[in-house]
């Protein structure tokens, strides 16, 4: 059974940069030790990165959220160094949610997938719910301590919301 590991948006603006969190730094390690046995197990790994345009603040989001962030080709926009090496197939999105990353996923034959990653109560909770309607046979998890969300109290939010569309939560 094809197995697939999805890292969203581990990128520098979302862990130590302009939204940076603690709680983002907290699971760097965990999601880096995460990818190995991923990795050991014989599983793909994917990243997403978040990908704005220089003139992000005319944005609708931007107007919505005035920070500049993960601005492509900046040093916000990179993955964080200690995951960095890990890096093969990377998925651009300019939404929170992609349509790319659900259609790969509902044809790529997998019979598992597997999110981490930030934020939990906005991107990583867009993608599972997309990939989960692309492909609702489809095993779908997001691991619970390799998460963050811009509060604790929202990633609690988005870890029920996600359980209550069958999408499982792992620790």
């Amino acid at each position: 059974m094809k197995k697939l590991l999805i890292v969203v948006d581990m990128q520098r603006d979302f862990v130590d940069g302009s939204l940076g969190t603690q709680e983002a730094q907290a699971i760097v390690p965990l999601v880096k030790e995460r990818i190995l046995k991923a990795g050991e197990e014989g599983w793909e790994v994917l990243f997403t990165r978040d990908t704005h345009p220089a003139d992000y603040l005319q944005t609708q989001e931007g107007r919505n959220l005035p920070v500049e962030h993960c601005i492509r080709g900046t040093e916000g926009w990179e993955i964080v160094d200690e995951l960095s090496g890990f890096v093969g197939r990377v998925i651009d999105k300019p939404a929170f949610g992609s349509l790319e990353l659900m259609e790969y996923v509902a044809e790529g034959g997998y019979g598992e997938v597997e999110l981490v990653g930030l934020c939990t109560d906005i991107c990583v909770v867009s993608n599972a719910l997309l990939i989960k309607a692309a492909a609702p046979e489809l095993q779908v998890k997001v691991r619970r301590s390799c998460c963050a969300g811009v509060t604790p109290a929202s990633h609690e939010a988005a870890l029920q919301t996600m359980g209550m569309c069958q999408v499982e939560i792992v620790s």
